[in-house]
């Protein structure tokens, strides 16, 4: 929807700031931590805007069309929310949120060749999410309105109103292409390739419904977060 927009280019899943994170890393102390993101208090403004700087010639590479916008999609952004708030002020952050069942049964029975490790059993995925779910309420305690938060399931039933308050929060003026998203003829290679090629449709939101009686495990791993949705918007 955003990359159908005049003023915003879509990139891909970029790979370039879990790079820089975890060059930041360095080596770890031992084997289950490292110096990351600890390290980001310790950095001078200027060492900040430096890897800022760094970030935006790295990507710089992916922007084709001179947009004033781009997008990076990268699944794990999240995890680096705090550096992106320190390198990269200005950007937009979005947490698009999809009910815990279904996007987590979405991911498992995608096959993801390299880069998901946490897809390939319930009770990791049901663990990753509750850990992001954790990350991000924290960002909203101590960055309130900072990330806005998209619930695919309202985005399904209102569309309009939730692409106007997306814009809004990007800067950026309604355009009716964003709701035409499926006439971008734009390369996509990611997992969502196909759905990007239709209009927006309401079947995929309870499929996991048809294989919740295999699901114990990642209800399981879920809990407390499983039973709080749907969190409201912010």
């Amino acid at each position: 929807m955003l990359a159908s927009h005049s003023r915003v280019e879509g990139t891909q899943e970029l790979p370039d700031l879990p790079a820089i994170a975890a060059r930041l890393g360095g080596r770890a102390r031992r084997a289950s931590e490292g110096a990351y993101p600890d390290v980001l208090a310790a950095m001078s403004p200027q060492e900040l805007r430096t890897l800022g700087d760094e970030y935006l010639a790295r990507t710089k590479v992916h922007r084709k069309l001179g947009r004033p916008f781009f997008i990076d999609k990268n699944p794990t952004n999240w995890i680096h929310v705090g550096l992106i708030q320190l390198i990269l002020p200005n950007a937009r952050i979005i947490d698009a949120r999809r009910h815990p069942l279904g996007c987590c049964f979405s991911a498992f029975k995608q096959h993801f060749a390299e880069g998901q490790t946490f897809s390939y059993a319930l009770e990791d995925l049901g663990r990753y999410y509750a850990d992001y779910v954790a990350l991000m309420a924290h960002f909203d305690d101590v960055l309130p309105g900072r990330v806005h938060r998209v619930i695919y399931e309202q985005m399904v039933a209102d569309p309009e109103a939730e692409v106007r308050r997306l814009l809004a929060h990007c800067g950026l003026p309604f355009e009716e292409g964003c709701l035409r998203f499926y006439e971008n003829d734009r390369a996509v290679r990611t997992a969502s390739s196909e759905q990007v090629r239709r209009p927006i449709y309401a079947d995929a939101t309870g499929h996991w419904r048809n294989y919740e009686p295999w699901l114990d495990p990642l209800k399981s791993a879920l809990g407390p977060v499983l039973a709080a949705w749907p969190e409201a918007p912010r």
